[in-house]
């Protein structure tokens, strides 16, 4: 008989418990019930501005099997003796095992006007702050921690003059000290928002607030991000134990003083502290479940360590940076950098330090926190991971917002036989939550390999040493123009099904004419043989290009009118196209030539290239549009058409932070926003869906388009083979960080190179369809039989496979 498990409130630590749970339970020992008081599932509070400024879908995924979700439903009461909670609706659940996750609210300081103010915390919050701002001028917020600093972020994207009022000395006071904060101030500020360090807040009336000391700032919006209290009153109602300041107490194995309910998350007090950061709160769900499925793990403390971009700025900070001990610290107040670690007395152990700035060797400096230093203090400030020798000690805790150690990744590897990045990501969740740690998990990998005397080659095939970046540079240096020159120089035998379609796409890339020409012909696969999509049952499918998704009714008519002419099945594509099914390869030249006299052209739906550039209908149409989406979408679909990279490209552009288009699930994606255009590199759709990241705010629409040419030319240099962007960025050494400094810096002094590349590519983009129709040898292989006549041979006819015909259902009538 299954065990029920009644989980209270549903933020991500509730949610991660009951997949910690669903996991482990691979006998279906318990059923779970969640009741969340919110009207959505979980979502992801981390980025929780995001979902303000960029209208980012924060969803986790939902749950499996033996999970009931109750949302717009709170639990009440609690019936210890009974084992029942009773929820705001009325409806009574048993439970074998209760789990108090509700969470925190925000601290709202006891002055005059208070009620008057808004609070930031979920995205309800959210939604009235983004309502109170519409047509205001003026905002702030109380509360300089992170969470404030982002409001403020908010507001000031919201087209509000923004202050921030901390009545701490000086910024993000819990996370740094005093030189950092102030170091953060000077970014801020430069930023365009007022702040105000030391002083309290008095009252709040209609338009201003008051300040200690007179002081009056214009407020037409006031949000309140001072801190939270956990919400207990659940646990004090049910008569557990609380601490004297709030919190449900709980022991190491996260129980109450009721042996069959555990608390979790913001709520829970655990040996007098309450955490409101995700690692630790991840760390409880993990102890819980797995004492609910006969573990012994205990919480015994967690990393707070930190590292985040605030409004562009990287601010870090990691283990002990207050400790009462030595100090190395350096300013650079032109660069706009402070760093400082603490290490013990005989300068031998890593305490822990603050880095605002740069925050380039956080992940190495948090690793080593407690152990021995690995370098000089020096070398350790500036070095990175490169600094450090030597391997890991097992315990160093390379993960902190999984709770994943060196000794744990390197088991993974062993015992899975894990190769790459990717794997040991999915197997451990190390590097998926922050990322900041994915270069030491690298780092640990290669060791492993290394150490386990696994080669793990990187060549393309059996018949080249070298990988797809490496050929691509070969032949680009040397000029190389045929796949025959390049494997007598370069490789050896005749090439195979997987190097020669990769060959034929870096020619491609490097505009060497049409791949129909000469020996690029017999390098292509399947698809780019006959430049259209083969279907299972042998016939081709036609996608002609739509930019931007916009088209004429008499553009749709010549569609409706080929489709009817020669028999095809037609859909709408969700990239905002039309795809006509079933053409035989005979049937091809004639369909293009309708379609381009119509004005089409291939959309490439067949190639390892440029697919579509998605919209909404932006400012032209929508009330809510701030910038003409449409046309930008049309600009940049026309400019990369035709471009042939190691896999097919998708984008798409939203007109306001709505997000119609879903931009940020798309290798670039672009969103509107009063101040321009903001960029999202590296989202990917399918079997392994992630989210772009944004890589730059506020652009012009030439900065826009110079960030994406030089994007699109470094990852067709560098990425592997069939490597969407999204996987290469996960495993670009550096990653979002890195891609900035060379194709924004120019930090391998190439991004001339790679806006002349973009040039030629546009200037020599012809339509393959079209410079088909046009050539009697390139049109001469579209016949069904290799001794077919040049024209249709009137007396053979077509049937459809028996599989392709519909059954007939029949209506049987009894009298």
């Amino acid at each position: 008989m299954a065990q029920h498990l009644v989980v209270a409130g549903h933020g991500p630590a509730a949610y991660r418990l009951v997949e910690a749970v669903r996991e482990r339970d691979t006998d279906g020992r318990w059923q779970i019930t969640v009741v969340g008081e919110e009207p959505r599932p979980a979502y992801d509070r981390v980025a929780l501005t995001s979902y303000l400024t960029e209208g980012a879908d924060l969803a986790y995924p939902a749950h499996g099997e033996r999970v009931r979700v109750r949302t717009g439903e709170r639990v009440a009461s609690v019936d210890r003796a009974a084992r029942t909670v009773t929820t705001s609706d009325g409806r009574v659940l048993g439970y074998d095992a209760l789990v108090l996750a509700t969470g925190s609210v925000p601290f709202v300081p006891p002055v005059p006007g208070a009620e008057t103010a808004l609070v930031y915390r979920t995205i309800a919050d959210l939604d009235a702050v983004r309502a109170a701002a519409r047509g205001r001028a003026a905002g702030v917020v109380v509360g300089g921690g992170l969470l404030g600093l982002e409001a403020a972020r908010a507001l000031q994207g919201l087209g509000l003059t923004t202050h921030v009022v901390e009545i701490a000395p000086w910024l993000m006071a819990r996370q740094l000290d005093e030189g950092g904060g102030s170091m953060l101030r000077r970014h801020i500020e430069a930023l365009g928002l007022g702040v105000h360090t030391g002083t309290a807040l008095e009252r709040v009336e209609p338009g201003a607030i008051h300040l200690a000391g007179g002081v009056v700032l214009p407020a037409d919006v006031v949000v309140f991000s001072a801190g939270i209290r956990p919400r207990d009153e659940l646990a004090r109602e049910a008569g557990l134990a609380v601490g004297p300041r709030g919190g449900v107490a709980v022991d190491g194995t996260c129980r109450t003083s009721d042996p069959h309910v555990f608390a979790i998350g913001e709520c829970a007090l655990v040996d007098g502290q309450v955490y409101g950061l995700v690692g630790p709160c991840f760390s409880m769900a993990e102890v819980v479940a797995d004492r609910l499925l006969g573990g012994t793990a205990r919480f015994t403390g967690a990393d707070t360590s930190t590292r985040l971009k605030l409004m562009g700025v990287d601010v870090a900070s990691f283990g002990t940076p207050d400790a009462d001990a030595l100090n190395v610290s350096y300013t650079d107040p032109v660069a706009g950098t402070y760093k400082r670690i603490v290490v013990s007395d005989d300068a031998q152990t890593l305490l822990g330090g603050v880095l605002v700035g740069d925050a380039s060797a956080y992940a190495t400096l948090r690793a080593h926190v407690g152990a021995s230093l690995p370098a000089p203090p020096e070398q350790l400030l500036f070095g990175g991971t490169e600094a450090v020798g030597g391997a890991l000690p097992g315990a160093t805790m390379v993960c902190s917002c999984n709770d994943v150690s060196a000794g744990a990744i390197r088991s993974a590897i062993g015992d899975e036989g894990l190769t790459d990045v990717p794997a040991v990501k999915a197997c451990t969740r190390a590097g998926t939550g922050c990322g900041s740690c994915v270069p030491l998990v690298k780092r640990i990998l290669d060791e492993e390999l290394t150490a386990a005397g696994v080669t793990v080659s990187r060549a393309l095939c059996e018949h080249f040493d070298h990988t797809r970046a490496e050929l691509f540079d070969i032949v680009r240096v040397r000029g190389i123009a045929t796949f025959g020159r390049l494997i007598a120089e370069h490789g050896r035998g005749r090439g195979c099904d997987i190097c020669k379609p990769v060959v034929a796409s870096i020619l491609a890339s490097l505009g060497n004419g049409h791949i129909l020409d000469g020996e690029q012909a017999a390098l292509q696969d399947t698809n780019d043989h006959f430049l259209a999509n083969l279907q299972k049952n042998g016939t081709y499918s036609v996608v002609p290009r739509v930019p931007g998704g916009e088209i004429s009714p008499e553009k749709l008519i010549v569609i409706g009118e080929v489709a009817r002419e020669f028999g095809l099945y037609t859909k709408i594509t969700g990239a905002q196209r039309i795809d006509m099914f079933g053409a035989r390869v005979e049937q091809l030249p004639r369909i293009w030539r309708r379609l381009s006299e119509a004005g089409f052209e291939s959309g490439h739906a067949y190639g390892k290239a440029l697919r579509t550039v998605k919209s909404c209908v932006g400012s032209t149409w929508c009330r809510y549009g701030v910038q003409d989406s449409v046309a930008m979408a049309i600009r940049l679909e026309l400019r990369y058409r035709g471009l042939r990279a190691p896999h097919k490209i998708k984008s798409a552009v939203s007109g306001c932070a709505r997000e119609c288009a879903e931009a940020q699930s798309k290798d670039f994606g672009v969103i509107a926003t009063e101040q321009g255009w903001n960029l999202y590199l590296g989202g990917n759709g399918g079997m392994r869906p992630r989210h772009a990241d944004l890589f730059a705010t506020g652009l012009d629409e030439e900065s826009l388009i110079r960030c994406v040419d030089r994007f699109l030319m470094f990852y067709i240099r560098t990425a592997d083979r069939l490597q969407r962007t999204a996987t290469w960025l996960e495993n670009l050494d550096g990653g979002m960080d890195y891609l900035r400094d060379v194709i924004v810096a120019d930090r391998l002094g190439i991004c001339a190179e790679l806006d002349a590349a973009m040039a030629r590519h546009v200037e020599d983009y012809t339509d393959e369809w079209r410079a088909t129709l046009e050539d009697p040898a390139r049109l001469r292989r579209f016949v069904s039989f290799v001794n077919a006549p040049g024209t249709p041979d009137p007396s053979i006819a077509f049937e459809p496979e028996r599989d392709q015909i519909k059954p007939v259902l029949l209506e049987v009538v009894t009298p």
